[in-house]
Parts: C-alpha cells; structure tokens; sequence
C-alpha cells in the first residue's frame, strides 16, 4: 500500500523590517525631482502657451552692408546707437555664406562682417542681441524679409545699400544711413573761406586738379593741374552737395592776388 506524499511547503523568510510610510513618500519625491531636472524646461513652457516676447527698446536692426562697411563699429563705440542693436539670424547666415564663398575677395568681406560683429558684441554700454525665430516672415528675398521684420519691431534699419534705402522709404521704415551720417559730418566750407590742401591728381576738366580734404571731401581746384604733387593755398568758390557727397570747387590764391 503506497503512501500518499504530502505537498511540500515552501519555507517562508520573514521580511527583516518594514520601511515606514514617510521615508517611501520622501524617496518618492526624491526620484520624481530627479526626473524632472533631466526633462528640458521648454517642455513645460510650450504646454503653458507660448511666452509673451518681451518688447524690444528702441530696436536697430542691421543689415549685411553695414555690418560689412564697418563704420558702423566705430558710430556704436562713441556712444551713438543708443538701444539695441540687433542682428537677424538670416542675415547672419548670409554673412557665413559669404564668408565660405570661394571667391577671396567675398571671402575677405564676409569673414570682415563676422569679426566686426564680435567687435560690437564687446563695445561697453551697447546692447546686441540675435534676432531668431524669423523663419514665419514669408518674403521673396532677405531684403524684403529685413524690411518686413524691422517695420514688425517699429524698429529702424541700419544700411549704407542705396536701394534697400529708398525700399525701405516707400515702406516706412526708418533708416539711419551711414552714408549719410558721413556726409552730414564733413566739413562745412563757405565760398570765400581759404584753405591750404595738396593737389593728387588732375581733374576731369580742362586745366583742374584735385585733392581732398582730410575726412575725404573732393576739391576741384580750377586751373590746378599744373600742381600735381604740390601743396597749394586756395580759395573756395562754391560748394556742391551731391546724392555722393559734397563736392567743393576753389580757385587757386594767387591767381586771385
């Protein structure tokens, strides 16, 4: 007669100690504080809704050809620029593509903007910043993305391109030209008024020569080409103002002696 085999029971280990309620909720904490440190910030910020932009102060917004001419540099380290000072980011890259160009001459300019940028960055008292997130702004060209972005901040635009000049007129933008910034702090030369200024080269017409003056103003000086190389004392007959600059004529001293 066969024994019936009894089920084997499994010997029970008794749990050491039992962890308290309060120490289970503080580790709890601790885990989900450590999670979310490593989730970025913006993903909590976009279930909000986007963030309100703060609202820019007297913004100026560059463009290639004077970040390129470089005397924009030496306007924003008197003090002139007073606000921000802005860069769009398409402008930007431009500035990398023309920096990469295989043309040197290219090359040269735009590794020249890129320097002059980071030269800005430095100035003490200016305020500069890159202008992102411009991908939404539809437009043909960047031209006409730089106008519609300057017009959307009620911003002015900083240029010496002549026809970006009058475009941005037609639009109402405000330009702050530094061309004509240039133009508007040569010298003021009365008729009368005398000088003494070295003859470089001959003029275009008959019997003139030229110089300049030292912050580049041309002087056409009448009967002056036999003067070349020479310094000589003149005397100012009239004065032209051109959409290039001021153009100065003079008659030569002695000849009026």
């Amino acid at each position: 007669m066969s024994k019936e085999k009894k089920p084997v029971q499994q010997a029970q280990v008794p749990f050491p100690f039992r962890i308290p309620q309060q120490v289970l909720h503080q580790l709890a904490d601790l885990i989900a504080s450590a999670v979310v440190k490593r989730i970025p910030k913006d993903v909590f910020r976009r279930k909000r809704g986007k963030k309100k932009q703060k609202k820019l102060d007297n913004p100026m917004v560059l463009d290639t050809s004077a970040i390129i001419d470089g005397r924009v540099y030496d306007v924003a380290k008197q003090g002139f620029l007073i606000g921000e000072l802005l860069v769009a980011d398409f402008i930007l890259m431009e500035l990398k593509h023309v920096a990469d160009s295989t043309d040197s001459l290219k090359r040269a300019r735009g590794r020249k903007g890129l320097e002059l940028l980071e030269k800005i960055r430095k100035v003490k008292g200016v305020r500069f910043k890159v202008l992102d997130h411009t991908e939404g702004v539809e437009a043909k060209d960047n031209d006409e993305k730089l106008l519609k972005v300057t017009k959307k901040l009620k911003g002015r635009l900083i240029t010496v391109d002549f026809n970006l000049n009058k475009k941005a007129t037609v639009e109402g933008v405000t330009v702050l030209n530094i061309n004509e910034l240039a133009n508007s702090l040569k010298t003021i030369a009365l008729p009368g008024e005398e000088m003494r200024i070295a003859v470089v080269s001959a003029g275009k017409g008959k019997d003139q020569g030229v110089g300049y003056l030292p912050d580049g103003t041309m002087v056409v000086i009448e009967e002056g080409v036999n003067k070349v190389g020479k310094e000589v004392e003149v005397s100012v007959s009239r004065v032209f103002q051109t959409a290039a600059g001021r153009m100065i004529f003079a008659k030569l001293k002695t000849k009026l002696e």
